[in-house]
């Protein structure tokens, strides 16, 4: 049985520290089949160290093709995350104080205190990210919606105009062909600069997306993994990560038309109306 590596939070940084590189040289031991190779994969299920050629054979075998491997730099044997002061191992989540402790610290420091089975701390760590990220992903999906519902009526505003310009050049000469192309032009391009600011944050919240379908694999394939205080770090890592995630924020849709006005033949500028983008 082994242990992925987590904190401890009776050891200070520098011991922890210390502690961690003891651990690494006593893992650097020989493969047990083919005993010639450092053992640089432990398996998780065999609780063996196993190097690159022997993993790769025991992922091709029927019997261990689903079996998960972890660096054997980041594995501790059995027993390491034992309490310090009363040699157990570590079988309850103190919610009082937010540590990890064993059977008898439940009996000495932690008398009264309320706890938890560090299963039951996962499995609530674990339901409260499912939680948040149906709940992101539901937001960001509303606001795409939104934010893709005004393009539509802007774009439909957007021609509406273009074509209100088109219409009232057609009633001029061919003197003043250039102007309405001119206004076109400068039309589409600020129209084009706000459908920009809109894109950005649909592509800004289809970012949240992808992030919400990471974090719930992350969170699936920590679900795999054997119930420690490690696992609750991670999924608390992982609570703080999706937490992090934000929405943008719907702005003001813009808003466009085109106000015409009488001219002659010698006020050529001045037959054109304006349009405002705001």
């Amino acid at each position: 049985m082994a242990v992925v590596i987590g904190y401890l939070p009776h050891l200070s940084v520098v011991r922890f520290n210390r502690l961690i590189t003891k651990w690494h040289r006593q893992l650097v031991k020989l493969v047990r089949f083919c005993e010639n190779d450092p053992g640089s994969h432990y398996c998780l299920q065999c609780e063996q160290y196993f190097c690159e050629k022997c993993k790769s054979f025991h992922n091709k075998q029927n019997i261990s093709k689903d079996h998960m491997f972890q660096s054997g730099w980041d594995v501790i044997p059995a027993g390491k995350l034992k309490c310090k002061e009363h040699k157990e191992d570590f079988s309850f989540l103190c919610k009082t104080c937010n540590v990890p402790v064993c059977s008898s610290c439940v009996t000495d420091k932690h008398n009264g205190h309320k706890l938890s089975k560090i299963f039951d701390s996962n499995s609530e760590l674990k339901e409260k990210n499912d939680q948040e990220l149906r709940q992101k992903i539901k937001d960001a999906t509303l606001s795409m919606e939104k934010v893709e519902q005004g393009l539509s009526s802007y774009d439909e505003n957007v021609d509406i105009v273009i074509k209100a310009i088109t219409d009232e050049g057609r009633k001029l000469k061919y003197m003043i062909d250039k102007h309405i192309s001119q206004m076109i032009e400068s039309l589409k391009d600020q129209s084009k600069k706000e459908k920009d600011k809109l894109k950005t944050i649909i592509a800004q919240n289809k970012g949240v997306l992808r992030a919400g379908v990471i974090f719930n694999n992350r969170s699936k394939e920590l679900f795999k993994t054997k119930n420690d205080e490690n696992k609750r770090q991670a999924l608390k890592n992982l609570t703080d990560e999706i937490v992090e995630l934000k929405i943008e924020t719907i702005p003001d849709f813009p808003t466009v038309k085109y106000e015409t006005k009488s001219s002659t033949d010698n006020e050529i500028r001045q037959l054109f109306g304006s349009f405002k983008i705001r």
